[in-house]
Order: structure tokens, then sequence, then C-alpha cells
């Protein structure tokens, strides 16, 4: 057994992989996080265009930007986060690619995404 091997192994023991909607770069979502405050916890609803799906297995993460007062707020998220109460897609986009930083420097109506028609 080789160390790949081992690792795989362990990742799949581990794997705690709560069911999310399918989304991609391009999309528009809601993550509702739970943020703990002293005692209390409330739920906080981040809403963004993914910008990139990174990594893979345990270490697998997403990156939402959202503008907030006329300033680009971006936030990573991992998927195996337990924070993570539930995730929303409002809109599916249609990109070209699976990494969109050229969407960083667009504003206004240049900012705007297509809708994916979804074919069934």
């Amino acid at each position: 057994m080789g160390r790949d091997d081992l690792i795989r192994y362990v990742e799949e023991q581990l794997n705690t992989k709560p069911d999310f909607p399918e989304f991609r770069a391009g999309d528009t979502i809601t993550v509702h996080y739970k943020i703990k405050e002293g005692n209390k916890e409330r739920i906080q609803q981040f809403q963004g265009v993914v910008i990139q799906i990174k990594g893979k297995g345990l270490n697998k993460t997403f990156t939402v930007r959202k503008i907030s007062n006329n300033v680009g707020v971006e936030r990573i998220f991992p998927f195996t986060d337990p924070f993570i109460a539930k995730i929303e897609v409002n809109k599916r986009g249609r990109v070209r690619r699976a990494r969109i930083y050229y969407f960083r420097k667009l504003r206004g109506k240049k900012a705007k995404i297509k809708e994916r028609r979804i074919v069934s």
C-alpha cells in the first residue's frame, strides 16, 4: 500500500461530505453560514458569484465574490466546513472557464453573467 493509497483511505474514512447542490464557476449562490457569538448562534447569508472551485477530497474549497458597499468581498469556503448550514443555487451562469478571475476587474453591466439554460 503506497502513500497515496493510504491518504485516500484515510480521507474516505473521514469523509463527512454534506450533500450540497451541484454548482460551478459563474453560478450565483447563497451560503448560509453559522456564526457563534459568545453563547449565541446565528445564521448569516453570503450571496455572490462562484469564482473558482479548487482542490479535491477533504481539501476542496470554493471562492464566492460579492460587491458590498462598492467594495468587492471574496470569501473562501471549504466544502467540509461544519459551519455551512446550507447552500442555495440562485442562478446558473454560463462562463467559458473554470476560474473566472477576470470577473474581479469588471464593473456594472460588464459584470453580468449570462444565464445557463438547463436542457432536460
